[in-house]
């Protein structure tokens, strides 16, 4: 027994001590997962033209403002100054924040932004989208494919190890870290 103890220490403190290991992995799963469904969410909102990010779709008032869309008869020049910078700011915010978290520029506030897309997401999902209870799910139950609770809780535990471990050794956060010092020393 103190043979498979002591096994087990000299292992995990070696693992223990391996400070780039989660965010590093962090970023690596992000990317894997979720670069690019908020890249293409955000290609789903763009207009036409080269500068079609400052004339959002239709499609992009539809996912963010589903209501007030309808509401308007889908004519989007009947909505206000107030939902097209919404829609600007989450469209840009799909093509920005997780670019910087896979390059590690910035990583702990964009990992930050990230959070927040996602509960807003999560929120506009459910009362703007009017998400049933099977998407939305519940938590403590034996089913774990809902989209919402479910699948959006391992999003934000992926984001908030980065908020904590910032980006790890392979990222441009360590790079201009690294600048920095040689800057004050100098």
């Amino acid at each position: 027994m103190n043979a498979l103890i002591s096994l087990h220490n000299a292992v995990f403190t070696r693992v223990d001590r391996q400070d780039w290991l989660l965010p590093t992995l962090a970023r690596f799963i992000f990317a894997a997962v979720l670069l690019l469904y908020y890249w293409n969410s955000g290609l789903t909102k763009l207009g036409d033209g080269l500068f079609g990010v400052f004339t959002p779709s239709v499609g992009a008032y539809a996912q963010i403002f589903p209501k007030a869309l309808e509401a308007v008869s889908y004519n989007t020049s009947a909505l206000s100054i107030f939902h097209w910078v919404i829609v600007f700011a989450g469209t840009v915010t799909e093509f920005i924040l997780p670019a910087l978290i896979v390059v590690g520029l910035a990583t702990r506030i964009a990992a930050l932004g990230m959070i927040g897309f996602v509960v807003m997401q999560s929120v506009t999902d459910i009362y703007g989208h009017g998400a049933d209870a099977s998407t939305i799910g519940s938590w403590f139950d034996r089913i774990s494919d809902a989209h919402i609770l479910d699948q959006r809780a391992f999003w934000v535990f992926v984001l908030l190890v980065l908020v904590i471990k910032g980006a790890g050794p392979l990222s441009l956060d360590r790079i201009f870290s690294g600048r920095q010092a040689k800057l004050a020393d100098a």
